[in-house]
């Protein structure tokens, strides 16, 4: 048996099973809700478990992320060993702070009671609807999150005997529970839902075989656009059309919500909705629609670094470069005595985007001593820690060079859709008349920061709106106009993808951009 002990005094035992990582055992019996783990990859360190004897050979992932002395008492990442029999203790968890919720918006509205949501791979995000008014609106973790922390990692846990049928549970289950409150709060019934996600999160909670999703020759065998029934206890349930295998509801519900907004786009423009999956849109005219997607890891959702956390009160959201060095911004307020608050994704760009500024980092992303007073007063902090150079920021943070290796590769993806979707389409960066950032970036990130980095050309600085939550803000707009919903629902005869994983050059291109600046 598994016999684990908590920090607070619990004792429990839990079964082996050799299908499951210790730390997958371990988040399914409750203990890791709300904790952002990386789920397997070995980066975050928030599944550390101490052996009290018999401890496991240790990885080399381990060795680099806990260090000798800690290996030594003991310590393991959970993610990294089998759910085999052995005996542990857990420290305290590092959560992501409690879900965000506003409630009582609007609390007097009538009419009918409807709920939004955004079902991403890393966070959920919902708005109870009375009509078009608000009335309360939240996020937190994607319940489904310690069983893998992307995609093609929930994909292949799904694969597993019976794992498919865990994570629609778990999906179906907070559904309930928002629901629930929604109702609470209002005074009467929801009466329809409406959950645009990805193909593959859509699929997992409609409980859809993902074969096709899983492995190449990749395929879409339902396409969204139509209200379903998904449990006998949940109201109906719209799904927005899925445009691709990889490019799924999030983006039309998205697109919907650019098209019939306020102000409505002049084309051509560019959606791009940023979190652990980069899907992209560019909007050739109002009836031609060139898609692409490329898989980014969970770094901008705040997974899998270091210090990484999703955005909640106490975390960092940016660095600003200071003459006294680096001062960091927090959402809301800075952490509370004890908290640890950890950076979002976002900020970690920032800090990326500051230290490449200041000379501390070279193109390549690799940390070097600069020349400027500044430059060498912040690289004071660089000391080397089991052969990995770390830079220490001060109130306990901390940048390794693996973190900053995983934000090249964020935006070597990044840039590499932008510049294949214009050469496909022929246009230049600077004919784009606008582009929209939407998902983790779609609200903080500073344009200045994405261009400094290579993300963006400057060209597109002046031109990138930050859209905050599109699928959010798409999915109220298709519960309450009939127009939007025929008009989302024609849209896959417009939409061509754009396949980069079958381009034989898509390695080539991927590694010609893994340098901080726009590779056209």
């Amino acid at each position: 048996m598994i016999r684990l002990a908590t920090h607070d005094g619990q004792h429990l035992t839990l079964a082996p099973d050799d299908r499951l990582t210790l730390a997958q055992a371990i988040f399914l019996a409750g203990l890791w809700d709300g904790v952002p783990l990386c789920a397997g990859l070995g980066k975050c360190g928030l599944c550390r478990v101490r052996y009290l004897s018999d401890p496991p050979h240790p990885a080399s992932d381990e060795t680099r992320r806990l260090g000798a002395e800690a290996l030594a008492e003991g310590w393991r990442l959970s993610c990294l060993h089998p759910a085999k029999a052995c005996e542990i203790e857990l420290p305290e968890a590092k959560r992501s702070g409690h879900p965000r919720e506003k409630n009582a918006l609007a609390a007097d509205a009538s009419g009918e009671l409807t709920l939004a949501v955004d079902l991403g791979t890393t966070s959920i995000h919902w708005t109870a609807l009375a009509s078009k008014t608000q009335l309360s609106t939240g996020q937190e973790l994607n319940p489904q999150m310690g069983l893998g922390s992307e995609v093609m990692s929930r994909l292949g846990f799904a694969a597993r005997p019976g794992g498919e049928d865990i994570l629609q549970r778990l999906a179906l289950d907070r559904l309930r529970g928002l629901v629930r409150k929604a109702e609470a709060e209002a005074g009467r019934p929801v009466s329809r839902l409406c959950v645009s996600g990805n193909s593959a999160m859509t699929y997992l909670l409609l409980g859809l075989p993902v074969e096709g999703l899983a492995r190449a020759p990749y395929r879409l065998d339902y396409a969204g656009g139509d209200d379903r029934s998904i449990a006998p206890d949940l109201p109906e349930t719209r799904i927005p059309p899925l445009l691709s295998p990889f490019v799924g509801a999030d983006l039309s519900a998205g697109l919907a919500a650019i098209t019939f907004s306020a102000e409505p786009p002049q084309h051509p423009f560019l959606l791009a909705d940023l979190g652990t999956n980069g899907e992209f849109v560019l909007a050739l005219s109002p009836g031609e629609y060139l898609l692409a997607s490329v898989p980014m890891g969970p770094a901008l959702e705040g997974v899998g670094l270091r210090h990484g956390r999703t955005a909640a009160p106490g975390a960092v959201r940016a660095f600003a470069l200071t003459p006294a060095g680096l001062k960091p911004e927090y959402v809301e307020r800075p952490p509370l005595p004890g908290e640890d608050g950890g950076i979002t994704g976002v900020g970690y760009l920032s800090l990326a985007a500051a230290l490449l500024r200041a000379g501390v980092l070279d193109e390549s992303g690799r940390f070097v001593v600069p020349a400027t007073p500044l430059g060498q007063r912040l690289v004071k902090g660089l000391a080397y820690s089991d052969g990995e150079a770390v830079l220490d920021l001060g109130n306990g943070l901390s940048l390794p060079a693996s973190d900053v290796e995983e934000l090249v590769k964020v935006k070597a993806a990044f840039n590499l859709a932008l510049s294949r979707l214009l050469a496909e389409s022929g246009l230049p960066a600077s004919a784009l008349a606008t582009v929209y950032l939407a998902g983790a970036m779609g609200e903080h990130v500073d344009a200045r920061d994405l261009s400094t980095l290579g993300f963006l050309p400057e060209v597109l600085v002046s031109r990138l709106i930050r859209a905050g939550n599109t699928s959010l803000i798409g999915a109220g707009l298709l519960l309450n106009s009939s127009e939007a919903w025929d008009w989302v629902r024609a849209l896959p005869a417009g939409c061509r993808t754009l396949d980069l994983a079958t381009d034989p050059r898509f390695g080539s291109l991927y590694v010609e951009r893994m340098v901080l600046r726009h590779v056209a």
